[in-house]
């Protein structure tokens, strides 16, 4: 059956009417209203004006919904209408450079675009058994993953990090350099003055040109959070069958946990891991497995998460973790020693990276790690002086080379650097450390 055919054989009459008949916390209790979960409705407010809610589950004999909106002036009787059964949104190459809000609706102060095309804001993944194996790199812009952790096209990675260690920019670099056609990026929960300052300043005019940003900011209702993450997967989902390479950016997977968890606890399930009830860990692996390779396109996916107190174990990184294909670790350390971006490598991994990567530039990351690990062992007795020159082999090398591997893992934000412009500065660097390994170096002599 074609999508626009299930689109009506799951549609239900409108004319359903219900009456509000108490509210609990965040939610709205409607009496005889057989509305599915998901469903749109009108709630009537004492003043006549209405506001859009969503049915979220059914108490009793009760159905449970949740406002877009503030509970002013919803009173005992008020009228609830069905309004539509289904959510969809409306696509099409319009969105492109635009800001669209979790209904799809254009804030960005410019006239409205005619999009023709409705998609469905929550679908299946595409089945395992038809997706291609992910074997062509995918080029970010961001030399310290694209040398040492190579990402593939349809690969989900997670972007791990405390808070004010750089993640933005970093995003904002992706979104700028990759070498993917569109770029989708949401923002969840985001704070409103930083809006404008990611799209202006961390995405440019060059970024926004090929990119679509969709935006609930932290004010808007958990309802309208959850739904902006589903929005943007489905707007990635349009570009990606019409056979481009897109990158979606979602920050962050964490406020999309915490919104699902308001809506969770006021539906009434109880609170489990942390507080988060389980239909949180439930729809974290369904809205990621949506990115990924088809027949025609790919999605890529980097996610943002936030770790408490830069714990990694806490209970959305650590569920998270283990549903991507991969993951970036930010430091506190390093981005406290000006050193950006502060991506972690050797707390980083994409498992794809032997797949997308060269023997040659296998064994040149190799090299690389390798005399990072030996220097982060040292560290500490290289800083308090107890460090001799000659006393390991390696540890010298690791030591003379700090500063240029310090330079190929640095970057400025406005400083692009393509795929295969990373990986010959990798190939050269490694090199020189293995003629002197293999000469026996200055530390031995």
């Amino acid at each position: 059956m074609d999508p626009i055919h299930q689109h009506i054989a799951a549609a239900l009459p409108t004319g359903i009417t219900g009456s509000v008949v108490q509210t609990v916390g965040l939610t709205v209790a409607v009496a005889g209203m057989p509305a599915p979960v998901g469903a749109q409705v009108s709630i009537a407010r004492q003043d006549g004006r209405a506001v859009d809610g969503e049915v979220i589950g059914f108490h009793d004999d009760k159905t449970l919904v949740m406002p877009l909106g503030e509970l002013d002036g919803i009173r005992r009787g008020g009228q609830v209408r069905l309004v539509r059964t289904t959510r969809t949104l409306k696509v099409g190459d319009g969105l492109l450079g635009r800001v669209i809000d979790a209904r799809g609706r254009c804030i960005d102060g410019r006239p409205q675009p005619m999009l023709r095309q409705r998609v469905p804001v929550v679908s299946e993944a595409t089945p395992a058994t038809e997706r291609p194996r992910i074997d062509a790199p995918l080029g970010t812009g961001v030399r310290a993953i694209d040398g040492l952790l190579t990402c593939g096209q349809g690969q989900r990675l997670g972007i791990f990090a405390g808070s004010g260690v750089g993640k933005s920019v970093l995003m904002g670099m992706m979104a700028r350099n990759t070498q993917a056609d569109v770029a989708v990026i949401a923002l969840i929960g985001e704070r409103g003055r930083e809006l404008n300052e990611f799209i202006q300043r961390d995405l440019g005019p060059q970024g926004l040109a090929r990119s679509v940003v969709v935006v609930a900011t932290s004010n808007e209702p958990a309802l309208l959070r959850v739904r902006a993450a589903y929005a943007a997967t489905a707007v990635a989902e349009y570009f990606r069958d019409a056979g481009k390479n897109v990158l979606l950016i979602m920050d962050s997977l964490t406020r999309f946990a915490l919104a699902q968890r308001e809506i969770g606890l006021s539906a009434g399930e109880p609170p489990t891991t942390r507080g988060y009830p389980p239909s949180t860990f439930a729809l974290l692996p369904r809205l990621v497995e949506r990115a990924g390779r088809n027949q025609r396109g790919s999605i890529t996916g980097f996610y943002s998460v936030l770790v408490e107190g830069d714990d990694e174990n806490e209970p959305v990184a650590d569920a998270v973790r283990g549903l991507l294909d991969g993951h970036v670790w930010l430091s506190r350390r390093l981005a406290e020693r000006a050193h950006f971006p502060a991506i972690d490598v050797l707390r980083s991994i994409s498992r794809l990276f032997n797949d997308l990567a060269t023997p040659e530039i296998r064994a040149a990351a190799q090299v690389i790690r390798e005399l990072m690990a030996v220097y982060a062992e040292n560290e500490d007795l290289i800083n308090i002086g107890a460090y001799r020159k000659g006393a390991n082999a390696k540890l010298d090398l690791a030591v003379e080379h700090r500063d240029t591997i310090n330079a190929l893992l640095r970057q400025e934000i406005g400083q692009t650097c393509t795929l295969q412009e990373t990986r010959g500065v990798l190939l050269a660097l490694a090199a020189r450390c293995q003629q002197q390994r293999g000469s026996g170096g200055p530390a031995a002599t």
